[in-house]
């Protein structure tokens, strides 16, 4: 009788915890400490089965040989957020002390995956903004499970639900960072990160609020490790590079004569873009191994900016030609998460299989295939080669990932399809 009242009390508690549990996990507060860890062990299972550094993509429809650059008849997508007017460009240097410690930016941890909304609310704090990550997230990634916020994506957040202007520029250097930090403006800097707490490579973004030319270190605001962390110059340009010298500037209407005159013609976003680029074509001669790949890369990442997608297609393929020899432990497999210059590369010089290639390898290698651009990139190719079926599922998959994703929306409406 007693085996029969514990077996029962086995059944009733077995049922109760798969009625509870998940109703404790969908309240937001648990939810928001613990799918983190859940999501962490679905991915390391995945990886340990299929691991991504294995993954290589191998363009096949051109050729890593120069080549002209034809001139590319459709507009392409929008580069770096330029201002209304452009200012009158002054080169006013300003005098570095031998170390700066900006105070006012308000540290945060940031949520799963929140690094960007996280380090833009911590630099808009510096500001006297009253706020965190979370109206950010729910701005830049509806879907808390996007794998990462767009530069781009951030300076919107700031030019439309703020009062404060914001420059978005690549090709920084470490003059620079210190320019800016000297007239007491801090940078967000999006850079390469090889943690000891998880798999790989992976992009992250942190707030630069100090210097120590005496130290050659900076102190930066970092969302994952804590406030005031310390990183060597020659550490933070070399992790840096993985973005092409990122950097976004957050700063009152009436400090915007400071910034022009501290960035010079790179306030300018053509002229920004052409020095990357260059830049890129420097480092390309001097570097070997990974942080040449990351050079070419960079190279077409400018070129896309300039709207060279034949110049840009080349450049990524030299990049893609290289990966293979990077060892398996360097590899950063996840770059197509953070950066989709070559989607748009492929597609206006006509190489769309390359495109729905690269979109698919970047899913598959995923433990959770949530990367709207690629859907979105995918679908695009699919409608050119006449497919309009499958590219509305992907451009509706992309939705699903990213809730009013603007690119995928004006595509399903000139597809004849409302959402």
């Amino acid at each position: 009788m007693k085996k029969i009242i514990n077996t029962k009390l086995a059944i009733f508690f077995l049922l109760g915890s798969i009625v509870v549990i998940p109703l404790i996990y969908s309240i937001p507060a648990v939810h928001e400490k613990v799918a983190w860890r859940v999501n962490e062990v679905l991915a390391q299972t995945k990886y340990a089965i299929s691991p991504p550094e294995k993954v290589v993509f191998v363009p096949k429809e051109g050729s890593t040989t120069e080549a002209p650059h034809p001139t590319v008849t459709e507009t392409g997508p929008t580069p770096q957020h330029m201002p209304a007017t452009t200012p009158t460009l002054v080169v006013s240097p300003i005098p570095l002390p031998e170390r700066i410690t900006l105070i006012g930016a308000q540290h945060e941890y940031q949520t799963w995956n929140n690094c960007g909304p996280a380090t833009l609310a911590m630099a808009l704090t510096y500001w006297g903004w009253d706020g965190d990550q979370r109206p950010i997230a729910a701005f830049t990634k509806p879907n808390s499970r996007d794998k990462n916020v767009m530069p781009d994506e951030l300076s919107d957040y700031v030019l439309e639900e703020t009062g404060f202007e914001i420059v978005y520029r690549t090709g920084g250097d470490i003059e620079l960072l210190k320019r800016l930090l000297a007239a007491k403006l801090p940078v967000i800097i999006e850079k390469g990160f090889e943690g000891r707490d998880f798999d790989g490579w992976m992009g992250h973004y942190v707030l630069v609020t100090g210097y120590d030319e005496i130290e050659g270190r900076f102190i930066v605001q970092d969302s994952y490790y804590g406030p005031d962390q310390s990183i060597q110059y020659e550490d933070l340009e070399s992790n840096w590079r993985a973005f092409n010298f990122t950097y976004l500037v957050i700063y009152p209407i009436e400090r915007q004569e400071d910034v022009v005159a501290i960035l010079g013609s790179h306030f300018d976003v053509e002229n920004n873009n052409q020095s990357s680029a260059q830049v890129a074509k420097e480092e390309i001669i001097q570097l070997a191994g990974r942080d040449q790949f990351f050079a070419w890369f960079n190279l077409g990442s400018s070129l896309v900016q300039l709207r060279d997608y034949a110049g840009a297609a080349v450049a990524y393929d030299k990049a893609f030609a290289m990966y293979p020899d990077i060892p398996e432990q360097e590899r950063p497999w996840r770059m197509m998460w953070y950066q989709t210059g070559p989607y748009s590369a492929y597609f206006y010089t006509g190489r769309y299989q390359d495109v729905m290639e690269l979109a698919t390898t970047t899913l598959k290698a995923m433990s959770e295939p949530v990367l709207e651009e690629s859907y979105y990139w995918r679908a695009r190719s699919l409608e050119a080669l006449g497919d309009n079926d499958r590219a509305r599922m992907d451009l509706r998959t992309a939705l699903k990932y990213h809730p009013g994703f603007e690119p995928a929306l004006t595509r399903l409406h000139q597809l004849g399809d409302v959402p």
